[in-house]
């Protein structure tokens, strides 16, 4: 330690350098405002040196607050490229298999290793839908066959393909598929390539269920927000339907459009039907089960 005038200042071993000269200034004021009558050539000379230590101390202060500095953004996750005709998982944003994605599937594996079910849906989140939107509509129009829902939310052609060939189609021998599948695509591949993608999946099914037919539906259509006018996801999403119309062979493989039952006044979608201009209400699911329930009927022999 060391001595200003009367006080004593404690050394910079038990005070950071900061601290230690704001002290240094105050006590050399201090000293110079309580002896009587100083030399004024001292006392401005104090007094100088004081101002020079608090301002010296005060940037030290403020340089040792100052906010800290922020954890660099982990740069984004380059995913993998995927064909919509070729067998995938699916990642998520941080560029790891979904974990929804395979609890779910997971869970097909074990209701297909059941062995009971004769009628699959095979789909995305419109097909998930049957269980919270179509639910009780889907317990009128399909329990006396034994249904099984297989659809997954954000489900492209890619997946569905990984699935039905990763344990989704072992221990059951269904009667009839549903199939509706697609409409995740539009945003990124061609119609062309979509169209490769469900042609793929509907050979995966007569490959791995011979006996089974399959009832293919149409991608149904979808709007445009806010207004769900059909712009040009939709006119893609009819490329691809007039392409995978021609899988239907009159034996095994039966396509089936019921997009125009959907309401389309002026060329827009309904909220009443699609509340989103994409996924169903229970208005919506009661249209579908009512539109396939006919052919479903005579596949379901």
């Amino acid at each position: 330690m060391f001595t200003v005038g009367k006080s004593t200042v404690q050394g910079p071993g038990e005070a950071d350098t900061a601290v230690l000269h704001k002290r240094t200034a105050l006590c050399a004021l201090s000293d110079c405002l309580r002896t009587s009558s100083p030399p004024q050539s001292t006392c401005m000379k104090i007094t100088s040196l004081a101002l020079s230590l608090l301002l010296l101390a005060t940037t030290a202060l403020r340089a040792q607050t100052a906010a800290p500095a922020t954890t660099p953004a982990a740069p984004a996750v380059v995913l993998p490229p995927q064909p919509p005709d070729v067998p995938a998982e699916k990642y998520g944003k941080d560029g790891k298999i979904n974990p929804g994605f395979i609890a779910s599937h997971e869970k097909f594996v074990g209701i297909a290793k059941e062995g009971k079910a004769q009628l699959v849906f095979l789909g995305d989140s419109i097909t998930a839908g049957w269980a919270g939107n179509g639910k009780e509509v889907w317990a009128k129009a399909f329990t006396q066959y034994t249904p099984a829902n297989f659809g997954i939310g954000g489900d492209r052609t890619q997946h569905v393909l990984w699935r039905i060939q990763n344990g989704e189609l072992e221990g059951i021998k269904p009667k009839a598929f549903v199939l509706m599948i697609g409409t995740n695509n539009s945003g990124s591949d061609p119609a062309e390539g979509i169209a490769k993608g469900v042609t793929a999946i509907v050979e995966t099914l007569r490959a791995k269920q011979p006996q089974a037919k399959i009832l293919l539906l149409a991608v149904f259509p979808r709007g445009d927000k806010p207004t769900g006018k059909l712009g040009a996801a939709n006119e893609k999403l009819k490329q691809v339907n007039a392409i995978i119309s021609k899988l239907d062979d009159g034996k095994s493989i039966f396509y089936l459009d019921i997009g125009g039952k959907f309401p389309q006044p002026d060329g827009a979608l309904t909220k009443e039907v699609m509340p989103d201009f994409l996924h169903l209400s229970p208005a919506g699911y009661q249209i579908w089960a009512d539109a396939i329930g006919p052919k479903l009927a005579e596949l379901m022999k």
